[in-house]
């Protein structure tokens, strides 16, 4: 499937200043779909993110068999529920676009299915590493077939018996976790996964919802197999990875100010403001709830000066996303800002250490890049961006952190290969420029 070539072309601009809600969590907007489909019953989900990945997932459960109403125009969706064993064999492939998540998350869910199925993305994903799903699916006694180099497309036969594993994570992804947790609904027995480090706990928060129980206990989390969902009600928090560009935005704009209006702040997500209150951001967490198991609050941020700081890599996993955004305010802060044990940086929708250290230099800030992380050389103040011409290398967080970019240039910033924005921020560059920034959208 060919995308229409996009550019940003964001001009310089001065201040970011209002109220905006961005679009619902990516995260949660899967897991909604994903466990909705199995559950007994009807559930609804409002400000369901309505972009291609989140709409890839809901697109693989009709092409299995269920009746899904929506999006409407106000992100709600009604899934009417088959239960644990009421997919139907697809009658093609499954389709995941560029959705990392749906992939490897469906890949444990279909794992313990009784019908055979093919996984497929667009030329990105085709590129991502799967061994990592794989490989404790093996052990759990499922059928998994890689191409070469161990990339999609995922072959799964089904009709397998699951044994329910312990499993020692060898990189902290909530990705991995959330597939063998999945495959151990199927499975019989307990399925445990232990964390190296914590990551978003998204998906045991949402089985609690649907009523199937879920242990913690420090770093390991269990489930017995054999359980059932039960329907419930969603409200989809916006998105804390979609927030982190205006958060960054208020912060290196002179005179700037932003409101943003119930953004989740799941503790295993606050990465990202942690990491840039270390560098002197002001952000204000105010209305502090609890939405459908989720905490929400509203963000006010306020212009700061930032200082360069050694990142916490305690704090890398749960910032994993926002990275490219934090990248702008490690430039535009007073002094070295040095980032390590981020190797999985490098296996997102691109390699996001050396495409981000790539624009970086185009925007003349000197930077040096390491296997698992890089250093940035900040002016502080007096940074001021060249103008450029960058390619975000279709992935969608690279293209909207260079956007931001444009608050401190000098000249305009052109972006290549856009396309993917659509893909978890919807309404981007509308949104974006609502409050000051100067983007325009080229075919």
């Amino acid at each position: 499937m060919t995308q229409v070539a996009i550019q940003f072309h964001a001009q310089p601009a001065q201040s970011v200043r209002g109220e905006l809600q961005v679009p619902g969590d990516k995260s949660i907007s899967h897991r909604s779909i994903m466990l909705g489909a199995l559950a007994e019953g009807v559930t609804r989900v409002s400000h369901f993110l309505q972009g291609e990945d989140s709409l890839a997932t809901l697109q693989a459960f009709r092409d299995m068999g269920v009746n899904i109403e929506g999006p409407d125009e106000k992100g709600d969706v009604t899934i009417h529920g088959v239960g644990m064993h009421g997919l139907k064999k697809p009658n093609k492939e499954l389709y995941l676009g560029n959705s990392g998540t749906s992939m490897r998350l469906l890949t444990g869910l279909l794992a313990g299915q009784n019908f055979d199925c093919v996984l497929t993305g667009d030329e990105s994903l085709s590129n991502r590493p799967m061994k990592r799903v794989a490989a404790p699916l093996a052990l759990m006694g499922a059928a998994i077939k890689l191409e070469e180099n161990s990339v999609p497309p995922i072959h799964i036969s089904g009709g397998k018996k699951l044994q329910g594993i312990e499993y020692s994570m060898p990189m902290a992804s909530a990705q991995v976790k959330s597939c063998v947790l999945l495959a151990g609904l199927f499975s019989e027995g307990v399925t445990s996964v232990i964390e190296p480090a914590p990551t978003r706990d998204h998906t045991e928060r949402m089985l609690k919802g649907f009523g199937y129980a879920v242990e913690r206990e420090d770093n390991v989390v269990r489930l017995q197999g054999g359980g059932k969902l039960t329907a419930c009600e969603i409200t989809v928090p916006s998105d804390i990875s979609s927030a982190a560009f205006f958060l960054v935005a208020a912060t290196i704009a002179k005179n700037s100010k932003i409101l943003l209006k119930q953004v989740g702040i799941n503790p295993t997500r606050t990465g990202v403001i942690d990491i840039l209150k270390l560098m002197g951001a002001d952000i204000q967490l105010e209305n502090q709830q609890e939405i459908g198991g989720e905490p929400v609050a509203d963000l006010r941020v306020r212009s700061a000066n930032l200082q360069g700081i050694n990142i916490p890599e305690n704090l890398v996993p749960l910032a994993i996303d926002e990275f490219p955004a934090i990248f702008i305010a490690a430039a535009c802060a007073e002094g070295v800002t040095r980032l390590t044990g981020a190797e999985e940086l490098r296996v997102k929708e691109s390699d996001r250490i050396q495409v981000m250290a790539d624009g970086l230099t185009l925007l003349g800030i000197a930077n040096t890049v390491f296997p698992d992380g890089i250093v940035i050389e900040g002016q502080g103040i007096k940074t001021e961006f060249n103008g450029a011409q960058i390619n975000s290398h279709g992935d969608h967080r690279i293209a909207m952190a260079f956007a931001m970019a444009s608050l401190r240039a000098t000249k305009e910033i052109i972006i290549e290969d856009c396309a993917n924005v659509a893909t978890s921020f919807p309404g981007f560059v509308e949104l974006a420029n609502g409050v000051g920034l100067e983007i325009e959208r080229k075919f």
